[in-house]
């Protein structure tokens, strides 16, 4: 929980993109110099040298693909980076990501006539990181895929109509966010009972894809190179039949996370410990200070809940562990997470196992001092 406004502290907290790989190690001098350079003009929200600095990348002889995802991608993971350890601001970091996907319109003119398929490109409901998906997009199209991108937060009956009318041979699904994996689910179990196959990528389904496999996906890829690499292998394997969650996670029959997703505070500063309780600084908290607070605490209810869907500890715990580090960058101590887990579990004192997840989270913390 915070004790003083920070900059960047407004943004929410689970912004994975600082657990994203590095970058490919295919790339070379001229690759670092580019990426150096966009990094630059990224930092001075410079689109115009933006875009003429992908442009001459190409002209230097990069290929497109690296120039995507070696020199676009990794300034994008650096912008990640760099805000979580507080060097940059939220409006920084809005403004670099605008000026990445800028540099990206330097590529279409690299694009070659589709000869394969045609694949559906989308994020899963609810999901605003919209820059994975639309590298994934591009890589695809260079390939030579016929490629609809449909961006971010799409409603899943959206994507299943739009299925109908246009029709895919795969479908590749973007989360980022371990709280979209309940509608990354529905997405998946929905798609797959058109017909379609579902590959899914993102760091919400966990670096070695076990949410993936956990939810029923057909094929799971660790980033965009390895995406386009599966689909270029042959087709995807045919879709499991349909079905509802609780055949994929039977644990799902006890309810919790049902009630818990329903019944726990999600904004409000009446549901904040006393001031001071557990943490002394909050006595002197203003008013936006307790509803940042707040906020926080229904973020942690809400990896909780994802938590509970797929019943993972370490999801939960991952997640603490990032918003500790992030706090501690801003100054906040660690600690001041602790009134919050307090809170939760005497409001869940009657879900099991939601009371074991919340111990696991207050022991990871307590192991990092």
């Amino acid at each position: 929980m915070t004790t003083v406004p920070a900059p960047g502290r407004e943004h929410r907290p689970g912004r994975l993109l600082v657990r994203a790989r590095p970058a490919s190690p295919r790339g070379d001098d001229r690759v670092r110099d580019h990426a150096d350079g966009l990094w630059t003009a990224i930092r001075a929200a410079d689109a115009s040298s933006a875009a003429d600095l992908v442009a001459g990348a190409l002209r230097a002889g990069l290929d497109p693909e690296t120039v995507l995802l070696d020199v676009i991608g990794a300034v994008q993971r650096k912008v990640g980076v760099e805000w979580a350890a507080n060097r940059m601001s939220v409006a920084e970091e809005h403004a670099a990501t605008a000026v990445n996907e800028h540099a990206l319109t330097a590529l279409a003119a690299h694009r070659p006539a589709p000869t394969r398929g045609r694949v559906t490109v989308a994020c899963v409901d609810k999901e605003w990181h919209a820059l994975p998906a639309r590298l994934l997009a591009e890589v695809l199209r260079l390939r030579g895929w016929r490629v609809d991108h449909l961006g971010a937060r799409v409603p899943t009956a959206h994507l299943i109509s739009r299925l109908h009318r246009a029709g895919a041979t795969a479908v590749c699904l973007s989360a980022s966010l371990s709280t979209r994996l309940p509608t990354a689910h529905a997405a998946v179990t929905a798609v797959q009972a058109t017909g379609v196959p579902v590959m899914v990528g993102g760091l919400a389904f966990g670096v070695d894809g076990r949410y993936a496999r956990l939810l029923g996906a057909d094929a799971w890829a660790s980033d965009a190179r390895g995406a386009a690499d599966r689909l270029a292998a042959g087709p995807l394997p045919a879709p499991r039949p349909p079905r509802q969650a609780v055949d994929d996670l039977p644990h799902l029959a006890d309810q919790e996370y049902t009630m818990v997703a329903q019944s726990c505070p999600r904004s409000g500063t009446r549901h904040l410990p006393a001031p001071g309780a557990g943490f002394p600084p909050m006595r002197d908290y203003g008013a936006e200070q307790r509803e940042r607070t707040a906020e926080d605490l229904a973020h942690i209810v809400d990896f909780l809940a994802a938590a509970l869907y797929v019943d993972s500890a370490a999801l939960f715990t991952d997640f603490l562990a990032w918003t500790a580090e992030v706090l501690t960058a801003r100054g906040v101590p660690a600690r001041s997470l602790a009134p919050g887990l307090d809170l939760l579990e005497e409001q869940l004192r009657d879900f099991p196992r939601a009371r074991g997840l919340i111990h696991a989270g207050r022991a990871a913390l307590g192991s990092r001092g």
